[in-house]
């Protein structure tokens, strides 16, 4: 999506589809341009805006303060900040990207999204800590922080908050950027960033302000999920989504008496976090040499590992996990996201058995296939349940057992926190919620690389399971990927499976066959 958003500042159009089927820059070239050029709407968008899966997901959570629920931004300034100007480029920043002007309001039971006007006073405010200690401006920042955390409101459209901290000669100043999950996602800092440093440039400068045209407004991408869930289409996905979870399997072990599903054992007073990483070099043939052994994504390799952990724990072969995606999808020819605001994450649950825990060749590509039968990214789970017309099969699918895990891989963290600002450096990207909030899942994964290494979060409830518990799991989990590197990198391992050659019909076993005469001939 990167890729993309560069390629088109430069006239360069191709698409996501295009992008993973042409592998070089030589294919590539051949074919950008030749996808009709995606027309924006490049004015203030206003109007009303139906809920995604996803908002509605959070909405049903019915979580007690559902204000404060963010994602923020610490940034090291390295400029000498003008608050004129500050208070320019945040203004202009919310007229340029419609979501950070997204208005939720609770009408009956049901909560509506409307996009208002440009027309509220910039949330830019000043907090000048230039005369305490080095020791006290820290903790007047976590104070103000935490305020600004809490501060944000749904039905008065507030959904960003922008706070500088003047720190005085000596030290470094700081800028807060706070914004509400309903309208941010991991790709939408990067633009907003980038442009919020942009805007203060040219500002600055007294040039004409010029930002990147935009992509699709979220509010035609909402419409257009509307329609999605009434094309045939998409019913023909009900059957898989229906399956999973369908697999007979104990819960969960756990260490303490008492129901998880209840809330004061859900509270996020109660959760608590093992992490542990992965060695500098085993990460790099993680992410560089790998993948090539088995044709495998690195989701492919971390839940076959996260399968094999929880098999260990529970003797069970098969996990539901809710899986985590970008969600920006290639589902439509006239819609471009490269540079729309706003969540477009997925959430669905998938159903991952392994009839062999041991060999991890064939677990790894047991694995890869059934992720790769998961349709279109996953997408059409959240479609189907919360924008479907039919009543019947919204409850069909709300009806499935939830999964007790939640995974969600979130890249490279150094190309997040290396995303030129303009303004300065990131120091900080956290997601916040109220202390009267609960979990949603018994146990969430999650994981990213940081400084060269991967590191995995396993984040629990102390009412519900015991610290050794959790450290004993985040260990096999270690031990399985290290298995798993381990053989990928022998001379002798390797191989496809049946999604690699999708046109095909072969199973495993036929394609094997295949291959194994293919190499017979080759070795003649």
């Amino acid at each position: 999506i990167q890729m993309i958003a560069r390629a088109a500042r430069s006239g360069l159009q191709f698409t996501p589809k295009q992008l993973f089927q042409h592998q070089t820059i030589a294919e590539l070239a051949e074919v950008v341009g030749t996808t009709r050029k995606v027309e924006a709407n490049q004015g203030v968008v206003t109007g009303m805006v139906p809920l995604t899966p996803i908002q509605q997901w959070f909405f049903q959570e019915n979580l007690p303060d559902p204000h404060y629920f963010n994602q923020s931004i610490l940034l090291h300034v390295t400029l000498d900040l003008k608050a004129e100007v500050l208070e320019k480029a945040v203004g202009h920043l919310l007229v340029h990207h419609d979501s950070l002007r997204l208005q939720f309001v609770k009408e009956k039971e049901h909560w509506q999204q409307r996009n208002t006007k440009p027309d509220q006073p910039t949330p830019v405010e000043i907090v000048d800590l230039s005369k305490l200690t080095a020791e006290e401006q820290v903790t007047a920042l976590k104070e103000k922080e935490a305020e600004q955390q809490a501060s944000l409101d749904l039905s008065s459209g507030l959904l960003l908050g922008v706070t500088w901290f003047q720190c005085g000669q000596d030290h470094s100043d700081y800028l807060l950027l706070v914004i509400h999950h309903l309208a941010v996602d991991g790709i939408s800092w990067r633009i907003l960033l980038e442009d919020l440093g942009t805007l203060y440039q040219q500002i600055d400068r007294g040039e004409e302000i010029q930002l990147p045209l935009k992509t699709t407004a979220f509010q035609d991408w909402s419409n257009q999920l509307v329609n999605y869930a009434a094309s045939q289409k998409l019913a023909t996905e009900l059957s898989y989504w229906l399956s999973q979870g369908q697999v007979n399997q104990p819960e969960l072990p756990v260490d303490y008496p008492g129901d998880p599903a209840e809330q004061e054992n859900k509270a996020i007073a109660s959760t608590a976090k093992v992490s542990i990483a992965l060695a500098e070099e085993l990460t790099r043939a993680l992410l560089q040499d790998v993948p090539s052994v088995y044709n495998t994504r690195i989701n492919d390799v971390l839940l076959t590992a996260l399968v094999q952990s929880f098999g260990g724990w529970t003797g069970q072969p098969s996990l539901l996990i809710d899986l985590e995606g970008h969600g920006r999808e290639d589902l439509f020819e006239d819609v471009d996201l490269s540079r729309t605001v706003g969540w477009f994450t997925t959430l669905f649950p998938v159903q991952l058995t392994l009839e062999s825990l041991e060999d991890p060749g064939e677990a790894l590509k047991s694995i890869k296939e059934q992720l790769r039968r998961i349709p279109k990214g996953g997408i059409g789970y959240g479609v189907l349940r919360y924008l479907h017309q039919d009543s019947d099969i919204k409850q069909q699918l709300a009806a499935l057992k939830p999964a007790p895990v939640s995974f969600n891989y979130l890249g490279q963290l150094e190309r997040m926190l290396s995303t030129s600002t303009g303004l300065g450096v990131i120091k900080e990207l956290k997601s916040e919620q109220s202390p009267r909030s609960y979990r949603s899942h018994l146990l969430g994964v999650s994981g990213f690389v940081s400084e060269g290494k991967l590191e995995m979060t396993f984040a629990y409830s102390d009412r519900i399971h015991k610290k050794s518990t959790i450290e004993g799991l985040a260990h096999g989990f270690i031990q399985a990927l290290e298995t798993l590197i381990t053989h990928c990198q022998r001379p002798d391992t390797g191989g496809y499976t049946p999604s690699d050659f999708s046109a095909s019909n072969l199973n495993q076993k036929q394609l094997d066959k295949l291959m194994s005469r293919m190499n017979k001939r080759k070795r003649r």
